[in-house]
């Protein structure tokens, strides 16, 4: 497992994003406090002096004193009220709006300051701000009424007005202190949640996550292997490209994803891996007739085993793939051109014996003896390695199929190598060569193909020239990748092949341009002779 570095772009951004919100909905909490909890307070206030006023003007020691001027009564016994109930005062007014009490004696008897009262000399109770001897107040008037139900007066209750903004004020730093605790709570949670959700996130930015993604879904579309996991409930999670199309073309299809595994492929078994988890390698299996080489592995996360995974790959793509990288498919196909060639003439020979055409016969088989003959001469000749001898024999009568004139040139001279393995990949180099020199030459009128051995102080140079349409300036660097081609598909190994052999002789191939059409492909390699000395 590598490790990333941490990064802190996407915890800032979450803790940002909460505090954010958390700011949010404090200032709607504060809109809504302001606009009714700072009322609401205000009004409490209203309604106590409301309600104080309401009780004295009930007492019959205020009406009674009002209807008969009894005043000393009233000012001492609303001396009391105002102490006990911590207002500002109590005034008691006749209907000429005269004191019968006040906080100051001296102002008994005196008209009422501040005015308001209109609405209470009329039987209405009232609250309204004023200014008066005592300062500014809130006051509720509340009229007094006798025996009689006749009004002989007011009650008016007085709160500082001071007094009340300073209650308010102080419920609003309650809500604003009741505000910062929510937010500093709110911020701590932020950090934390911000803390867990990137640990849990592999302390990877979005950016990271979706570029990780899309390189995951890159590299499993990519891979020739197919590619199928489970989680611990043994049902399929993912399955890439190439596994569709290996069991597609087993007869498997349909919607793999979330399936049981033992429901939709019971061969891979991968139910077993999960339950025991050992892996299982290089193992062979047969679905309707198509043969796959499976790898099943299982997964662990935290020592726990949280599902299995298997690679798989057509047993038979392998065994290909191995030919061509091992050079047998090379020294086959000579085998194979050189066995069907013998075979043609064999079925030359049979029928011409069933007709009784002997003379003929005997002509056919003398001239074919000759002209092997002298090709196995002229092959021998200049060809001193036996491996390679029979290797171009084989190729030439490929060719000789396939209606192209190959043609080793007059001067060409290959001495016998000094190990095999110096031949076999001077064969790897031939090999491919002559056959890519052949695909170019369909559909061309004049097929030839000219090939070149020179020897020289220790290197041998190996020329390949066809006449064929030649290779585009802009490919003759991707000519070399493995699986380009222009072909069709799984094509683009053969040149891969062969600058792969030169390099590993430490030798050098090249591509010829000129005026010519076709191609010339050389191939410079260090070559040791059997039997020569090491300097």
């Amino acid at each position: 497992m590598f490790k990333r570095k941490r990064s802190y772009g996407l915890r800032t951004t979450i803790t940002f994003m909460v505090c954010a919100v958390v700011a949010l909905v404090l200032l709607v909490l504060y809109i809504i406090f302001s606009n009714r909890i700072i009322p609401q307070t205000r009004e409490s206030l209203q309604d106590k002096a409301l309600t104080i006023a309401r009780t004295l003007a009930l007492m019959p020691l205020i009406s009674e004193g009002l209807d008969e001027g009894r005043s000393e009564e009233i000012q001492a016994y609303t001396v009391k009220i105002t102490r006990r109930n911590d207002i500002m005062f109590v005034v008691v007014l006749d209907m000429n709006s005269i004191r019968y009490s006040h906080p100051d004696a001296s102002r008994v008897g005196q008209p009422f300051v501040g005015g308001g009262q209109k609405l209470a000399l009329s039987g209405e109770e009232s609250i309204s701000e004023g200014e008066g001897t005592l300062g500014k107040s809130l006051r509720a008037f509340v009229p007094v009424y006798n025996g009689k139900g006749q009004q002989v007066g007011i009650v008016v209750v007085g709160l500082s007005l001071d007094k009340v903004k300073g209650i308010i004020r102080q419920n609003q730093w309650t809500i604003i202190a009741i505000l910062l605790s929510g937010a500093l709570l709110g911020a701590a949670g932020a950090i934390v949640l911000a803390r867990k959700i990137k640990k849990m996130m592999f302390w990877m930015e979005p950016v990271e996550i979706s570029t990780l993604l899309e390189e995951r879904s890159a590299m499993l579309q990519s891979i020739r292997e197919g590619i199928i996991a489970i989680n611990h409930e043994a049902r399929i999670t993912l399955m890439n490209l190439e596994a569709e199309r290996l069991l597609k073309a087993a007869g498997i299809s349909g919607g793999a994803l979330n399936q049981p595994i033992g429901d939709y492929l019971p061969a891979l078994r991968l139910e077993t891996v999960l339950n025991s988890g050992d892996a299982k390698f290089d193992e062979e299996i047969d679905l309707n007739g198509t043969t796959l080489l499976a790898n099943s592995l299982p997964i662990r996360v935290n020592g726990a085993i949280a599902g299995a995974v298997v690679t798989f790959r057509d047993k038979t793509e392998i065994a290909h793939l191995a030919e061509r990288l091992s050079g047998i498919s090379v020294y086959a196909d000579a085998l194979r051109a050189g066995a069907h060639e013998f075979m043609n003439k064999l079925h030359v020979i049979m029928g011409m014996t069933h007709m009784g055409l002997y003379d003929e016969l005997q002509q056919y088989i003398s001239g074919t003896v000759r002209n092997y003959q002298n090709e196995i001469g002229s092959i021998t000749k200049q060809i001193k390695d036996p491996v390679m001898a029979g290797f171009l024999l084989g190729k030439l009568s490929r060719a000789r199929e396939a209606g192209i004139n190959l043609m080793l040139e007059a001067d060409s001279y290959l001495p016998e190598s000094e190990g095999p393995e110096i031949i076999h990949e001077l064969i790897t180099i031939v090999g491919n060569l002559l056959d890519n020199a052949m695909d170019a030459l369909e559909g061309v009128e004049e097929k030839e193909i000219l090939l070149a051995f020179r020897y020289d102080q220790g290197r041998m140079i190996c020329t390949v020239q066809d006449t064929g349409p030649g290779i585009a300036e802009s490919l003759r660097e991707e000519i070399y990748v493995q699986g380009f081609s222009t072909k069709g598909d799984n094509r683009g190994l053969g040149l891969h092949l062969v600058r792969r052999s030169v390099e590993k002789l430490s030798g050098s191939l090249l591509l010829h341009s000129g005026g010519e059409p076709g191609a010339t492909f050389a191939a410079d390699v260090p070559y040791k002779i059997k039997g020569e000395e090491n300097e």
